[in-house]
């Protein structure tokens, strides 16, 4: 492709840098983008996407007809590009630090939307905007999760012999977790909390205690709840619509909500331990634990996320290579502290000394050995003993 002429601000979009400083200008400090690093770096971009200033390739593939429909394609398409970036950089909230980074996010933005073939530069610009920072993400999250899917036969074996290990080990957290209790209300015929009560599962798994507990309470101990459910005596785990304490609430969004934090258990013949969880992440653990008791199996969300980063934990760490490396059962020792935590050092005393050889000595020899000992910071020496 043959080299553009001209500036790539004397377009139809030459409003794009007043626009970038303009908006550059309301920003923190430590989030402004540096526009002249950026123009320089995204030109160089787009020629080397574009093979600008390469000869023609008889074989090569890419072809865009959108650029034969402008008379200055490449300006036109830096304007649109360094509106990109700007956004870009404003949605990743970027520092200075963060410029690589923002700048390879942009060529990705870039190189997908032209592997879409648009037909214009209009269109072009309409796809490259629609495709922000939190899109990009969703699609590499998804290529990663397609890249685990085609794995090749060994590993799809080792993330099977894997699971129920982890499983096991997502179980005995449920379990934890009920055991240490959770602090759940109480909601009343007219839809307003008014008791806070305490449910644990005791310490060997055979009791659920619970008791109505005070304002404020965290953890009362598992003797100060006087009511108890024999695990054994469970029948089933009801959630939502099926639990008795929500049949015959009313489809307004606050009973809406309720119904994703209620579930109950049956015991006995019609007997109910009714629960409205306070958060959702409570909801799945408690589900999942009653389910571990009843010896089902776990069904929320977050067991499957869950199980998701072990799996991918414990895959990366298999396949490390590993050889010939001695791997301790046992983890190292902690050091112990030191005796003070004063790791700065006083350079004053040494400043006085040289100082002072300085003063006393006129050789040049002298002047050697203090510019050696300063690490050459005499001058800084010398203007501090005039000054």
């Amino acid at each position: 492709m043959v080299a553009p002429r001209g500036s790539c601000t004397e377009t139809k979009g030459r409003n794009a840098p007043h626009l970038f400083i303009l908006e550059n200008s309301s920003r923190e400090d430590k989030h402004e983008c540096p526009f002249a690093r950026s123009s320089i770096q995204l030109a160089f971009m787009l020629c080397e996407i574009l093979h600008v200033g390469e000869p023609c390739s008889e074989t090569a593939q890419a072809f865009y007809p959108m650029f034969f429909g402008q008379e200055r394609f490449f300006e036109e398409l830096f304007c649109i590009c360094i509106q990109l970036l700007n956004k870009t950089w404003k949605e990743m909230r970027a520092t200075q630090e963060d410029f690589d980074k923002v700048m390879q996010v942009v060529r990705e933005q870039i190189m997908r939307t032209l592997t879409l073939r648009p037909t214009s530069l209009e269109l072009f610009k309409s796809r490259v905007n629609a495709l922000n920072y939190s899109e990009i993400l969703r699609l590499r999250q998804t290529e990663r999760m397609h890249q685990e899917e085609i794995l090749a036969a060994p590993v799809l074996e080792l993330k099977e012999r894997l699971k129920p290990e982890l499983l096991k080990l997502i179980q005995q957290q449920r379990l934890l977790h009920l055991s240490e209790g959770t602090l759940f209300r109480k909601i009343s015929s007219r839809r307003r909390q008014d008791k806070l009560w305490f449910c644990r599962l005791s310490p060997n798994h055979k009791f659920l205690h619970y008791g109505d507990v005070e304002e404020g309470s965290e953890s009362p101990p598992i003797e100060s709840l006087q009511e108890k459910v024999p695990v054994a005596d469970m029948k089933a785990l009801l959630i939502g619509r099926d639990c008795p304490h929500t049949k015959e609430k009313s489809s307004g969004k606050q009973n809406k909500d309720l119904l994703d934090l209620a579930f109950s258990i049956s015991y006995d013949v019609g007997e109910h331990l009714n629960f409205i969880a306070p958060t959702r992440y409570e909801f799945c653990l408690w589900t999942d634990g009653l389910n571990v008791l009843l010896g089902r199996e776990m069904m929320s969300e977050r067991t499957q996320s869950d199980l998701d980063i072990l799996l991918s934990m414990e895959l990366k760490l298999r396949m490390l290579d590993l050889e010939n490396i001695p791997i301790p059962d046992a983890p190292p020792v902690v050091p112990k502290p030191p005796s003070n935590l004063n790791f700065c050092y006083d350079f004053t005393h040494i400043e006085q000394v040289f100082g002072v050889a300085w003063q006393d000595s006129g050789c040049s020899q002298c002047e050697i050995e203090i510019v050696a000992a300063t690490g050459g910071h005499l001058e800084e020496l010398k203007r501090g003993q005039k000054s």
